[in-house]
């Protein structure tokens, strides 16, 4: 199996952020396909000459079909600090999105409750007092309206699974290509959400910083 060079964004003794394409999941499943673990243990592996099973710390993770930043950390030590900052809500996140539908609002902010049904995989928006639901709050600002469609610069305050995406769908705002969440667009294993900036506080030199990945191609098309 040929396991392909990440894109690095950043990279140190500590942390290691690449760009995740589309259709690769960040972390194993049933399926066994190649995941961007594999691709980045592969990386650090053959560039540093390691032997033996080489440590990549999982923080927080991207939907398979989505694109961007992803993160990861390369010691004990920064994995347990990263991750208590994506559990403080301290991670700053910005996300591209291009939906069908409209809003009145240029800019705005949206709370619901979800609730994740872990056996089908999927995310809905309940009522307050179901029991197990989360509260959920993303902001939004309109970049381009064209042809029906928005561009959207998203940022989720919360971190909950699917939380853009089942957000923006349950106020007819469907992500193009996301048939699990509405969208009746086929884009071959894609959606147009794209993880375009992390920032956050560096774990040992506890400066604050900020990792960006540039916009697909295809979010211009």
């Amino acid at each position: 199996m040929t396991i392909p060079v990440p894109e690095v964004l950043y990279e140190d003794n500590h942390l290691l952020a690449v760009c995740k394409p589309a259709g690769v999941l960040t972390m194993g499943d049933q399926t066994g396909d190649v995941t961007m673990v594999d691709i980045a243990r592969e990386y650090l592996r053959v560039k540093y000459n390691k032997p033996g099973n080489v440590f990549v710390g999982v923080v927080h993770r991207l939907d398979r079909p989505v694109s961007g930043v992803l993160l990861f950390a390369r010691t004990s030590k920064a994995a347990a600090r990263l991750s208590d900052q994506f559990r403080r809500g301290t991670v700053h996140k910005v996300y591209r999105a291009v939906v069908d539908g409209t809003v009145e609002q240029s800019e705005g902010e949206f709370t619901d409750w979800l609730l994740k049904d872990r056996q089908q995989n999927v995310v809905s928006c309940v009522s307050e007092d179901t029991p197990g639901a989360q509260k959920s709050v993303l902001r939004y600002r309109v970049v381009t309206r064209q042809h029906g469609r928005l561009h959207l610069e998203v940022e989720p305050v919360t971190g909950r699974s699917h939380q853009i995406r089942v957000q923006l769908s349950s106020r007819g705002l469907s992500i193009v290509g996301d048939t699990k969440y509405g969208s009746t667009v086929r884009t071959g294993g894609r959606v147009a959400l794209h993880a375009e900036m992390l920032q956050f506080d560096h774990p040992t030199l506890k400066d604050r910083r900020s990792i960006s990945a540039r916009l697909p191609g295809e979010f211009e098309a």
